[in-house]
């Protein structure tokens, strides 16, 4: 890859996973746009040089993160594990994104009133093949998770087979006893008489940016990268944090430390002569602490969000270098500005 290889960035190409993806990368300040319309599958980030936007399905990017053939992309972590044994060795989980989330489950029939556990699996299958002289079939698409999950609960006796439609149809229509599927609600689980094992939660799975650690990554890529990652970062701090400033006639001494103990507070601003005083807290505290340095004598105490809230340490940066060091990194880049 030379120096003028752009960053490639993998994003869903279709439904509520590339929306939600869009979205996401809007509020960080990074817009997308496909220069020919929808069926673009090309893309950029408005007013940013160097980033080429690629729009794949959800599976696809996984491969091509495992490949190097992208940088980063949007997927779910259930496709990354179902995927790739070693995906920890191959791509990196960068940040949750709160959206896409569904689990991977084990559904019995709900007829099997004594089914409850994996261990209650576990002597299901020996009387299962007592009785019928064959092992009980799973239908899933998950093979290598189901494989892991029964194994760690030491299910040995039983057959894959692997689903090509509706897997919570396969009981009923009799091509399988039980099923491995992903599930949001459970509803449609329900609607086929089929219950979950209540240790039979496999993955809790949601949309994560991911990050290639087989790919090319030179200095031109991680300065890119550098930037994406701080403006992501900045908004999600923003969003986990508020401000709240106070304007004293006098202010307590002590009052910082104070604040700082009960509160774990950071100093956003100290005014001149101590009459104004900016905190940073946790977002769900922020009324609380307004109310605390009123009774602590402040003439008012406002409460405020953060468009964003950039910060020297760029954390998901500094997470995806610390994975590419040694042997395939860079050094660290400058900051760009």
């Amino acid at each position: 890859m030379s120096a003028a290889t752009p960053l490639i960035v993998g994003v869903p190409s279709k439904g509520r996973l590339q929306e939600h993806a869009a979205q996401f990368f809007s509020r960080a300040g990074l817009q997308v746009v496909q220069s020919r319309g929808a069926r673009d599958y090309r893309g950029t980030f408005a007013g940013m040089d160097g980033v080429e936007l690629v729009f794949l399905s959800a599976a696809e990017i996984v491969g091509q993160l495992a490949a190097g053939a992208i940088h980063l992309g949007i997927t779910g972590e259930d496709l990354v594990r179902e995927a790739l044994a070693d995906a920890d060795q191959r791509i990196e989980l960068l940040a949750k994104l709160d959206f896409g989330q569904a689990n991977v489950v084990v559904a019995v029939p709900q007829a099997w009133i004594d089914v409850r556990s994996m261990a209650d699996l576990e002597d299901v299958a020996l009387a299962f093949r007592a009785r019928h002289a064959r092992p009980m079939r799973v239908a899933t698409k998950y093979v290598r998770l189901t494989r892991a999950h029964f194994a760690s609960h030491h299910v040995a006796d039983y057959r894959i087979v692997e689903s090509l439609g509706a897997t919570e149809g396969a009981p009923a229509g009799g091509q399988a006893e039980l099923i491995v599927d992903i599930t949001t609600t459970g509803t449609t689980l329900a609607a086929n008489a089929l219950k979950v094992l209540d240790d039979g939660i496999i993955l809790r799975s949601q949309a994560n940016l991911a990050a290639s650690l087989g790919a090319v990554w030179d200095a031109t890529c991680l300065t890119r990268v550098k930037t994406i990652l701080a403006r992501i970062g900045a908004e999600a701090a923003a969003r986990a944090k508020r401000e709240v400033r106070a304007r004293f006639a006098e202010r307590p001494a002590n009052l910082l430390v104070a604040a700082t103990e009960l509160f774990e507070v950071q100093p956003l601003f100290d005014g001149p002569g101590q009459a104004t005083l900016a905190l940073t807290i946790a977002a769900a505290r922020a009324n609380e602490l307004a109310e605390w340095l009123i009774l602590q004598g402040a003439e008012t105490a406002a409460v405020s969000r953060f468009d964003y809230l950039f910060a020297a340490e760029n954390a998901l940066f500094d997470r995806l270098h610390k994975r590419l060091r040694p042997p395939s990194a860079a050094p660290l880049p400058a900051d760009p500005y």
